[in-house]
């Protein structure tokens, strides 16, 4: 399976420790979920997602997703307090996945029409398009498909060579004024 992770990569300018290492992550690891149904949950998520289940630990089902390597965790923990998952509570908000075009997102739609899945229909936004969509606890997801604009301030950033003035003045000239990081405090 350690062909499936990608290696380390710097990504812009990472900070140092006392030691001298460099001090930055490389990805996302993986993401575990509460859920309030195992089977339900499992289903979900290698049904419609495509998910596969590589580990049943008794109190949760560790998944991976084939092509992108991408670890899942669904946990059920005795004692949980239950109830379906809110965005408005301090935590999570949703969980974004990559799509590749808005094509994609059409296509996904129709999945989650065959699968009887909630979902908001594609917002054509800003840095790209977006179709949210929930799991059997009403967890929030979305899958995110960028446009050029989003792909052209990942690759500035990811090149490490862009200053926060830089940042400032991409987002002024693209989005206007008040979407410019620290615009919006209140003194």
């Amino acid at each position: 399976m350690s062909a499936l992770i990608n290696p380390p990569r710097s990504l812009g300018s990472p900070g140092k420790a006392g030691s001298g290492v460099m001090v930055t992550f490389a990805g996302v690891s993986h993401v575990a979920f509460t859920v309030t149904d195992l089977d339900a949950s499992e289903r979900f998520y290698t049904e419609v997602l495509d998910f596969v289940v590589v580990m049943d630990v008794g109190y949760g089902r560790i998944c991976m997703h084939p092509a992108t390597g991408f670890v899942l965790g669904l946990l059920r923990h005795e004692g949980a307090h239950g109830g379906s998952f809110s965005e408005l509570s301090t935590g999570l908000d949703h969980l974004g996945l990559v799509a590749s075009s808005r094509e994609e997102l059409e296509e996904w739609e129709r999945r989650f029409d065959q699968h009887g899945v909630t979902y908001t229909p594609i917002r054509d936004m800003e840095m790209g398009h977006h179709l949210n969509f929930r799991d059997p606890d009403g967890i929030a997801l979305e899958l995110d498909a960028p446009n050029e604009l989003a792909l052209k301030a990942q690759h500035a950033l990811a090149s490490g060579q862009t200053s926060p003035e830089e940042i400032a003045a991409f987002v002024a000239e693209h989005f206007g004024p008040d979407y410019v990081p620290g615009s919006r405090r209140s003194d």
